[in-house]
């Protein structure tokens, strides 16, 4: 698990289920993407939100608007939210760097390049084409 913005980690599903370094981070919140993985077994205080993302394509635009809508709505509250998928190499980084994007008014591609640089990754193109279209219609 690695911090992106003070209250904004990115990792993947054995981050999303390790409770004591979720506590430890003070996670309050965990956004689980991963389709292929068993929902996370989570102490009572931390909310769970649960948007099962297929890595590439066949997601629904809904469900892809509702992760980068529930992402950005903690982040703007300063709510210390995990973003997790199976690997954290794909789709987590996808949706986190669509939460930039808005945010910071930035160019998506710039920025899912800084996000992956310098950490292993394996982005789905489909998927990514996806969440840009999305983040355009802004």
């Amino acid at each position: 698990m690695r911090a992106i913005l003070p209250h904004l980690f990115l990792g993947n599903a054995l981050d999303a289920r390790n409770l004591r370094q979720l506590h430890e981070l003070r996670i309050a919140a965990v956004i689980d993407l991963a389709l292929e993985e068993q929902p996370a077994q989570l102490s009572r205080e931390i909310a769970y939100c649960r948007f099962p993302l297929a890595d590439g394509v066949g997601n629904p635009s809904w469900l892809l608007r509702a992760a980068i809508e529930t992402t950005l709505s903690l982040v703007d509250q300063s709510i210390n939210t995990l973003v997790a998928c199976s690997g954290g190499m794909s789709r987590s980084p996808s949706i986190v760097a669509a939460v930039l994007s808005i945010a910071h008014h930035r160019d998506p591609d710039e920025c899912l390049l800084e996000l992956v640089r310098n950490h292993p990754r394996e982005v789905s193109p489909p998927l990514w084409a996806d969440v840009k279209e999305l983040v355009a219609s802004w």
